[in-house]
């Protein structure tokens, strides 16, 4: 019988690989989302200017891509806090309207490598969990488009739960699923999720949140390809 004699004595060490819930954010982490994001961001200012609610003004790549991971609803509120509320929900609609077409003709991409990262956790035995501060409708054109079912074992967006923030969302689905989770995403409603829950993170560097909102996940990946040797760090039991 081997016997350790402490625990950095890898000569008889013996590794257990666990299943864990992987839960996905899904724009910034999955999704490319500034190729359609952009485009109606700018289309949905534009009317506002058109119709005499905003001034004329440019914005950056990365004043848009900011609101990545805010549900549409926080969005508008914190970005135009001063329209009126049925001015805020009509552009909301506009800008929707606008990244559903740019998505039904094909301009939405998956970020590279992202499916043979998805399959690759999946073939492993992982369950994943998609949990997107997105719309229901959002949710259910990419599930479409992109087949995103072949990957995911479920679906949750924030519309589902009245917008709640996506750390109160987990504690409403956790008793559906047994077992370890990891908390997987690019902005600081994700790690929230983690850090609230007492769960591990991932953070996704290559997405659109600052490195301090990833300053408190377990792990950091500057590429998605990296995420499954990530999952496996964190999954490994001595």
């Amino acid at each position: 019988m081997c016997r350790r004699r402490n625990r950095n004595d890898k000569s008889c060490q013996k590794y257990r690989k666990i299943m864990a819930n992987l839960i996905f954010d899904y724009d910034g982490t999955i999704h490319n989302s500034m190729k359609i994001y952009e485009p109606s961001f700018r289309n949905a200012y534009q009317w506002l200017v058109d119709n005499n609610y905003a001034e004329q003004r440019d914005f950056s790549y990365e004043e848009i891509s900011y609101w990545l991971g805010f549900n549409s609803t926080d969005m508008w509120q914190q970005f135009q806090p001063n329209l009126a509320p049925e001015i805020k929900e009509k552009v909301r609609k506009i800008l929707g309207n606008y990244m559903g077409e740019y998505a039904e003709n094909g301009k939405a991409e998956l970020f590279d490598g992202a499916e043979d990262m998805l399959l690759d956790l999946k073939n492993q035995g992982h369950t994943l969990i998609f949990l997107s501060n997105c719309r229901v409708q959002y949710m259910e054109r990419h599930k479409r488009i992109f087949r995103l079912d072949r990957f995911f074992d479920y679906f949750y967006c924030c519309e589902e739960y009245d917008f709640l923030p996506k750390y109160q969302i987990f504690r409403k689905i956790s008793s559906q699923h047994s077992g370890q989770y990891i908390i997987i995403g690019d902005r600081f409603h994700d790690i929230e999720t983690a850090t609230k829950n007492g769960l591990k993170s991932i953070g996704c560097g290559y997405g659109y949140g600052t490195v301090k909102e990833l300053e408190k996940s377990d792990i950091i990946v500057n590429n998605i390809n990296e995420i499954p040797a990530a999952v496996k760090l964190l999954t490994e039991e001595i």
